[in-house]
């Protein structure tokens, strides 16, 4: 397992700093050479109650993140994917972390590179600041609120101040016509099949995990509609990343979405994800 890269010399205070996004940007960076350093043909994974599979490079991913995060921000209380199940902390409060080690853990089993690695923070039921990384693609997306998002090339493992490429990254406004629309290559349920046909004509980019929050940030799509439930895990990151570039994102019915609900286990009905906030609403 890759040892955690941290930026900081003493445990964060502020959970909007850039300071914190440098240092959880390294430690995505190790999560995700944590995950590369396993071989998906080799691993056993098994069914969690949910039926979605979990492996040894989720697990190693987690415990790259948490034992960082226990480094930076030892008070900061952390909600993982993979503690599903166990005790939430009994003092979550108003700032906490959201952790999915590994999103997308179907492809990196069935050998595609969309997977990711997902970390946000949120504050008073907002997520303020996100990273995600796809590790088999050498990309780190980040966003944080009041400062902008961008997209980097950066090894597996390195530290951030390493990228090789690096783009400040937003939407782009409603096209005339030819709208596009980031869909889930393994949850493209029935209600957001029925949402998108009322759109057309549209084109559809098909991938797996918050690899689609990244394409709407980045001007490569406008909208990613997901209308059956999902864990907050999943989405507070990619919420974070969109909104720091400029979009925005809401429940169905155009609701703001928050986070932090333990008394539902974590779990987001729906939402729709708007590169144009102008979108929003209008369907």
């Amino acid at each position: 397992m890759s040892k955690p890269i941290v930026a900081l010399t003493h445990p964060v205070t502020n959970p909007a700093s850039p300071a914190l996004l440098e240092a959880i940007t390294g430690l995505v960076s190790c999560a995700a050479a944590a995950i590369l350093a396993i071989d998906p043909s080799r691993l056993a994974a098994r069914n969690k109650a949910d039926r979605s599979p979990v492996t040894a490079a989720d697990l190693a991913s987690q415990a790259t993140i948490t034992a960082g995060l226990a480094r930076i921000a030892p008070s900061l209380p952390l909600v993982c994917e993979e503690a599903a199940g166990q005790p939430v902390p009994s003092r979550l409060g108003p700032t906490f972390a959201l952790i999915d080690p590994l999103d997308g853990t179907r492809e990196f089993i069935g050998g595609r590179d969309e997977f990711t690695v997902n970390v946000a923070i949120v504050n008073d039921g907002v997520p303020i600041l996100g990273v995600i990384a796809a590790p088999a693609l050498g990309l780190i997306w980040r966003g944080l609120t009041g400062a902008g998002a961008e997209r980097l090339r950066l090894a597996p493992g390195a530290p951030p101040g390493n990228a090789s490429e690096r783009a400040v990254i937003a939407p782009r406004p409603v096209p005339a016509k030819g709208l596009v629309a980031a869909i889930s290559r393994s949850h493209f349920d029935p209600a957001t099949r029925a949402f998108l046909d009322r759109l057309a004509p549209t084109s559809r980019l098909e991938c797996g995990s918050a690899l689609k929050f990244c394409r709407v940030a980045e001007g490569a799509a406008d909208i990613y509609p997901r209308l059956s439930p999902t864990s907050e895990w999943d989405v507070a990151a990619g919420h974070a990343i969109l909104a720091a570039a400029g979009g925005v994102v809401t429940t169905p019915d155009g609701r703001a979405l928050t986070y932090g609900r333990s008394t539902e286990k974590f779990i987001v009905p729906g939402f729709v994800a708007y590169g144009d906030p102008r979108l929003a609403g209008t369907f």
